[in-house]
């Protein structure tokens, strides 16, 4: 398997999965497989991939680590572009078919509704974690400051949770937001065990406190 992960062909297969919820989303819409409410269909089918390709992202530490597998690692790259991806289909969704485009009236939607508002917020820093993955910015921040920086994807999880939790809240259904909710919230919980673990390992359990990727 680890063998596998340093294949050359391994990348062009994860870019293959990752574009069949897609596919199959333009299938389904070609076909006219997506219900009665096809426009309602393909918002909520970007968002939920979304915050699929978030936990994938999110689970490549704990995997690499846990299964002592670092070839993990040349995957996280593609995998969090692939969450912006998702994230911007999702917000394109919502502005054609929900808004027409319109871009005026979708200005005043996203200061008048707060799961938008936080949703928004979320994509914009996705925006600004997808501008800086490349190596150039990388050596434009310096390695420290570039992980800082893209530290920040463990609040582009938390909002994407509320803004699932209050979108589901209109119709009093929290069972998915559940289950994400509480993925998200072990695959946080492990980094912040594995930090303050670093950190009592540490002589006299004392001094700086390593750093979770």
């Amino acid at each position: 398997m680890k063998k596998f992960l340093l294949h050359p062909a391994a990348k062009p297969v994860l870019f293959v999965l990752c574009l069949l919820p897609l596919s199959w989303l333009v299938y389904a819409a070609a076909t006219d497989q997506l219900g009665a409410n096809p426009a309602e269909a393909l918002v909520r089918a970007t968002g939920d991939w979304t915050l699929r390709a978030l936990c994938l992202v999110l689970a490549v530490t704990p995997m690499r680590v846990v299964t002592a597998s670092p070839q993990l690692a040349r995957f996280r790259r593609m995998l969090g572009l692939f969450v912006y991806f998702y994230a911007l289909l999702h917000l394109l969704s919502y502005s054609w078919f929900d808004m027409g485009f319109d871009l005026a009236e979708i200005t005043r939607d996203i200061a008048k509704r707060p799961f938008i508002l936080v949703g928004f917020l979320a994509f914009c820093l996705l925006t600004l974690l997808a501008a800086t993955s490349f190596n150039r910015a990388i050596r434009a921040l310096g390695g420290r400051s570039w992980q800082a920086l893209h530290r920040a994807v463990y609040g582009i999880a938390g909002l994407a949770i509320l803004h699932f939790f209050w979108m589901r809240a209109g119709k009093n259904d929290f069972a998915e937001v559940a289950l994400y909710g509480a993925l998200i919230a072990a695959l946080l919980g492990w980094r912040l065990w594995r930090h303050l673990a670093a950190g009592k390992a540490r002589p006299g359990g004392q001094g700086k406190v390593a750093s979770v990727p």
